[in-house]
């Protein structure tokens, strides 16, 4: 891999592209939590919530790091529904969150759309990557046809 000093022009493709991937995927999500009558942070809530690493409990302090939000506006999300607060049974002054059943069926209903769209986006993103991480990125092509898997996908 170049070290920090010595950027090639693919270098900054292979970047560039990277930073393309991300930001369609980011929008393509948030659209679809819009859709669905959300705001994107609030999907990010429910996922984080579900998603959460296994021995982890559920605590606001845990969701705020997660999300990377502060703790007042985590309680600000989950204060929008789909979730509920429950007291720890182990630790009454602890409150554990929970996705309501609707919670849950919003966030099956955005998860397989977030899937199918990683399934079809996704070798775009992995190609970019695979550019950039590649000893020698002079040789390394982003996509394997010269175009972006993305919009190739936007044209289907």
């Amino acid at each position: 891999m170049h070290s920090t000093d010595d950027l090639s022009i693919a270098d900054y493709r292979a970047l560039a592209e990277i930073r393309f991937q991300i930001r369609h995927f980011l929008h393509f999500s948030e659209q679809a939590a819009r859709e669905e009558g959300l705001v994107p942070q609030q999907h990010q809530l429910l996922l984080a919530l579900k998603g959460l690493p296994a021995g982890r409990k559920a605590t606001i302090s845990e969701l705020a790091e997660r999300l990377q939000l502060r703790h007042h506006s985590t309680v600000e999300l989950i204060d929008r529904g789909l979730i509920k607060r429950l007291r720890d049974e182990a630790d009454q002054r602890r409150v554990l969150i929970h996705l309501t059943s609707q919670g849950e069926q919003v966030l099956r209903s955005l998860s397989l759309l977030h899937r199918h769209e990683l399934q079809l986006a996704g070798p775009a993103f992995v190609r970019a990557l695979a550019a950039l991480l590649a000893d020698d990125t002079d040789t390394a092509d982003v996509s394997q046809d010269g175009t972006n898997g993305l919009q190739k996908h936007a044209e289907e």
